[in-house]
């Protein structure tokens, strides 16, 4: 298996991908790309496991995501029993996420889904913990605020030994030396490539503690901007860190690579 980069959070496992998956996997090999393929719900995680076990350049996670399943409880023996897989390497992605603390299909209110979310993301961390597994941290805030980023690390406080990564950080160089701190990674998407609002960041972490995610099929780097994303892009998003950082590309992949063999132990 020739893997020159490792994208660490896509969603092949979504519908958006059932009728071309073998041609898209065909695409990130012809990039030189493994995938880790997350989970967001039951269902969801069942299919990155199974995509994990047929596919041996694509590892899972298993997770209920704050809000993109409201109506299923969490149960921990499933989800215990799915994340006991030699195929999955980490706990999410599970977090906390107050982008739409008000959705219509909600039926409680803000405080009460806040609890809930909270309640939901204890549990993950718990059985993370228990596996001795990593998070896959979903963490969004507020517009124009770090409120979910600032209730995840109070969380953490609770848990000193747990250590993940934080997907799709969008977070100022403030409240990533938090996470940083306390042991964790943060990644970033192709957003790196049109947009200059991380920058400060990008070039404020450690080389050592970032990776390169696509969380296709969203957000496409600007080279297929309005397309469907997709693992092999995320060579787009390793190009961006080294550019934005000022550092050599083949240091900055070997880094970020690295990196993610290290926190998902990946084999």
């Amino acid at each position: 298996m020739d893997t020159r980069f490792i994208d660490i959070h896509s969603h092949v496992n979504d519908s958006r991908f059932e009728a071309d998956l073998l041609e898209t996997l065909a695409r990130m090999r012809e990039a030189s790309v493994s995938s880790i393929v997350v989970g967001t719900d039951h269902s969801m995680s069942e299919k990155a496991v199974h995509l994990a076990t047929e596919y041996p350049d694509l590892w899972a996670t298993v997770g209920l995501h704050p809000t993109d399943n409201h109506k299923e409880e969490f149960d921990l023996v499933v989800y215990e029993t799915l994340a006991s897989h030699p195929r999955v390497v980490a706990i999410g992605e599970c977090g906390l996420d107050y982008h739409w603390p008000a959705h219509d299909g909600w039926p409680t209110g803000e405080r009460e889904e806040k609890e809930r979310q909270r309640v939901l993301f204890v549990k993950q961390i718990a059985l993370a913990e228990q596996l001795e597994k990593p998070l896959m941290i979903h963490g969004r805030p507020t517009q124009g605020s770090m409120d979910a980023y600032e209730d995840i690390l109070d969380i953490l406080k609770d848990f000193p030994t747990i250590r993940g990564d934080v997907h799709f950080f969008v977070g100022d160089p403030v409240i990533a030396k938090r996470f940083l701190d306390v042991g964790f990674f943060l990644s970033f998407t192709g957003v790196l490539t049109f947009a200059k609002e991380y920058d400060e960041t990008i070039r404020y972490a450690p080389l050592d503690r970032i990776m390169a995610e696509t969380d296709a099929p969203y957000v496409a780097p600007a080279l297929y901007r309005g397309k469907r994303n997709e693992p092999a892009y995320v060579t787009e998003v390793y190009a961006a860190i080294a550019r934005i950082r000022g550092e050599d590309p083949e240091v900055v992949r070997n880094a970020l690579v690295a990196n993610a063999r290290q926190l998902f132990d990946l084999r």
